[in-house]
């Protein structure tokens, strides 16, 4: 049953290994402990339920800037608690950025100098991390870059990457789950020439909105509450888009694009229109694919995203579902319903103008993803995904570097997800390839760059990565289960990233190198 959870004090759950957990699903059980907790069960429809959608979708707003005389650009962030009302009248604890709940969007263009400024105001440590962004070590956000409550870090860096949905959120060892479900997490726009060149939208909340999706659970008096415990972590009972429970959104073009980000901490989606239409799926976490991709779902694990286009006609209403089919469920083994992998229900409904502004026709052409060549990958390492817990036999362990990268070399980084469960992989600092899928070619969704990628069950996963322009022997990068109670449990490494020759100067751990 729930955890209670205060602001002084959190109950955790003893430690407990995944082969266990299976054992109970295997004997029939799985059913009757989730029931229990108003977790639906293979086959049967979430309690989410029916969603009235009663209330405007809430756009965040964009981050102000400023702009140096060196040129940078430079943003503040400000860590706060505060009061949220996710239903008039009923006012419920949250932390945000900038706000109450949630953050400011932040865009920045590509070959821009960047800077945030951000401040504490929390009565814990934190940190900010920048999903996705390829950037040094020590501006990361990790684990290692810690925010003493009334403190303040502004870390800067170089915008050197294709135009991207980015997202930021919280990282403190041990404690990311608490955090993020508290409402701390933003979008972060990459913008560049050669996308700001093609025929898509692009007005920021208008035809272009953010889609920030997360699962949660309200008390009776409106307070989020802990949220059930599944194998993968907190699982809620209701859904909040943007910080908006029963959203809708007025569209008056005939195309837009919606930005999803799957920002809850272990329930996974497959998003769907309610009337079957395919979801054109146009970019995935590192930018833009090479072509759209017409899907009858797009699923998303925590931490992942999707850019899609909605073409719709005069005075029509349409849902973005989820969508868990039994067929999808089967592909997630039998515990598929410890991460939302069997529930179905409605997350947002689209009405559409009587009048709408034409849209020019999309490129079929949206990017160019140069393969990488195999033939200079330097090292292969495999990262087992194991049941307790842990990536290859070991725990998160801060002063431990597991592996070390020289810079400016491509790596295969091998996968293996060797439990029942399902997992959701991240990798800091770089955008990487899926090269296979159990030495099958990916699908073509799966084609376009990545950060997170969602790892089925007894599945393994082969992905390349080159490692460009930062070393830093001195601060690590991470890699990590985006199931935010795995990695807070321990399901974590580190990576150093160092110039040929040099060693990374914490302990060195076992490397997994063939």
């Amino acid at each position: 049953m729930p955890e209670a959870r205060t602001h002084t004090s959190r109950l955790r759950r003893p430690r407990a290994t995944l082969s266990a957990l299976a054992a109970v699903a295997a004997g029939g059980l799985i059913a009757v402990a989730f029931a229990g907790c108003g977790i639906a069960g293979p086959g049967q429809v979430s309690t989410i339920g029916k969603v009235d959608f009663d209330k405007p979708l809430a756009i965040p707003p964009l981050a102000e800037s400023t702009v140096d005389a060196d040129g940078t650009r430079v943003f503040a962030l400000d860590a706060q608690a505060g009061a949220t009302e996710f239903e008039p009248g009923e006012s419920s604890d949250t932390w945000g950025f900038n706000g109450r709940y949630l953050g400011p969007t932040i865009v920045a263009k590509r070959g821009e100098h960047v800077r945030v400024d951000m401040t504490n105001s929390l009565d814990e440590p934190t940190t900010v991390h920048w999903h996705g962004m390829h950037l040094p070590a020590e501006m990361d956000g990790g684990p290692h870059q810690m925010v003493e409550p009334g403190g303040s870090w502004s870390p800067e860096w170089d915008i050197d990457q294709q135009a991207a949905t980015l997202w930021y959120h919280p990282h403190p060892h041990g404690e990311t789950e608490d955090h993020v479900s508290r409402g701390l997490a933003g979008m972060f726009l990459v913008q560049d020439d050669a996308e700001a060149a093609l025929a898509l939208p692009r007005e920021y909340g208008v035809d272009d909105v953010p889609v920030i999706v997360q699962d949660t659970g309200f008390s009776a008096e409106g307070e989020q509450e802990a949220n059930p415990r599944g194998y993968a972590g907190g699982l809620g009972d209701e859904l909040i888009v943007n910080g908006t429970r029963g959203p809708y959104l007025d569209v008056h073009d005939e195309v837009v694009r919606l930005r999803l980000l799957n920002a809850s901490t272990a329930r996974s989606y497959a998003f769907a229109w309610s009337d079957g239409r395919p979801m054109e799926l146009i970019g995935t976490d590192g930018g833009l694919l090479e072509a759209p991709v017409e899907l009858d779902h797009v699923r998303l694990s925590p931490g992942e995203r999707a850019e899609v286009l909605l073409r719709v006609t005069p005075g029509e209403e349409v849902v973005l579902q989820s969508r868990m089919t039994p067929e999808i469920a089967a592909l997630v083994g039998p515990v598929a319903a410890t991460n939302g992998g069997t529930d179905s229900f409605d997350v947002l409904q689209v009405r559409a103008a009587d009048e709408l502004d034409p849209a020019p026709a999309v490129p079929e052409q949206l990017n160019s993803i140069p393969a990488f060549d195999e033939a200079e990958v330097v090292t292969t390492r495999t990262f087992e995904l194991n049941d307790s817990f842990e990536i290859n036999g070991e725990a998160m362990d801060m002063g431990r570097i597991d592996e070390t990268v020289t810079v400016g070399t491509l790596e295969r980084w091998v996968v293996e997800n060797a439990t029942s469960v399902p997992h959701s992989f991240h990798v800091h600092d770089v955008q990487f390839r899926v090269a296979s899928i159990d030495g099958a070619a990916p699908p073509p969704e799966l084609a376009g760059w990545k950060d997170t990628i969602f790892t089925e069950p007894e599945t393994e996963y082969e992905l390349l990565m080159r490692f460009e322009d930062y070393s830093d022997p001195d601060t690590p990068y991470m890699y990590h289960c985006h199931l935010l109670w795995h990695e807070d449990q321990g399901m974590m490494g580190q990576f150093a990233v160092v110039e040929p020759g040099q060693r990374a100067t914490m302990t060195e751990g076992t490397h997994h190198e063939h």
